[in-house]
């Protein structure tokens, strides 16, 4: 039986898989949720989102679409690992989750030009005629070379006298950072830049206690003791994946030593013997 089980728990509450109903929204995250969705309302053009490993932006991105997804006058594409061997398979790649089909002869390949000005029409089909709101929210945005970001560049050229056509959301680790600043003519059209922290101590109790809670736990006592907090807290500085996996391996040290409560004792010993796998 899993561990979960014996303690009364329906699911798993502390896996890292970017699970949106386990995903604490941190005074950060509601903070960078609310503004993205304003400037996805107001059409302003591009947001970046930046954020250490483990700081929960691959679980923002998911609640992120899950709540843009509401929205009928919104259309949407998330790319979760934008590796792209050229701007042509790039371009190739949002033309076809557009349904955006060059108009060129049946025999020839598309080329970089093609595959724009088929984007370009889509873009002013719907975004303009059909006054649709047309997203494209990019996770592990680092890992897209200089020739994609450029093509998001031009795509980011379209527009009315009010509005950006194209909403562009960019969600990346660090190093995204001199990668978007290089292209000045990219930076210089950024409307929203955001840098995630961790957690704060206080955070880190909030955390564990919702993700117990949505995975079913409702006794009045609660497993882990307030000293156990603060060395989570001081172990994994507040970066949430890190939280996660400790407090995964002292929920399953709970049930192997047959304890009622989890203190700052076995989170040593955790941290000791560093049963928790590594972060990578």
């Amino acid at each position: 039986m899993s561990y979960y089980r014996i303690l009364g728990l329906d699911k798993e509450p502390f896996s890292t898989s970017p699970d949106p109903k386990f995903f604490y929204e941190s005074k950060e995250h509601k903070s960078v949720l609310y503004r993205l969705r304003v400037a996805v309302e107001l059409r302003r053009g591009l947001s970046v989102v930046l954020g250490d490993v483990g700081t929960g932006k691959t679980t923002l991105s998911r609640r992120l679409s899950q709540l843009l997804g509401l929205d009928p006058s919104l259309i949407m594409t998330m790319i979760l690992n934008p590796v792209y061997e050229s701007e042509l398979q790039f371009l190739s790649d949002l033309a076809e989750r557009f349904h955006a089909r060059p108009a060129i002869a049946a025999d020839k390949e598309p080329t970089v030009l093609d595959y724009l000005k088929a984007i370009e029409k889509f873009l002013f089909d719907k975004g303009v005629e059909g006054n649709k709101t047309i997203v494209i929210l990019i996770d592990e945005s680092q890992k897209l070379g200089l020739p994609c970001l450029e093509a998001l560049r031009s795509l980011l050229n379209y527009e009315t006298n009010e509005f950006k056509i194209l909403q562009v959301i960019l969600m990346g680790q660090m190093e995204l950072l001199p990668l978007v600043s290089s292209i000045k003519n990219l930076w210089d059209r950024i409307s929203l830049k955001y840098v995630i922290n961790p957690l704060e101590e206080s955070e880190v109790r909030e955390m564990i206690d919702f993700r117990l809670k949505a995975a079913g736990y409702v006794s009045r006592y609660p497993l882990f003791t307030d000293n156990s907090i603060r060395a989570i807290f001081n172990h994994t500085q507040g970066y949430p994946r890190k939280i996660a996996m400790l407090c995964h391996d002292a929920l399953e040290y709970l049930v192997m030593h047959k304890k009622e409560m989890i203190d700052k004792d076995v989170i040593a010993d955790l941290i000791r013997k560093d049963v928790q796998p590594v972060d990578i």
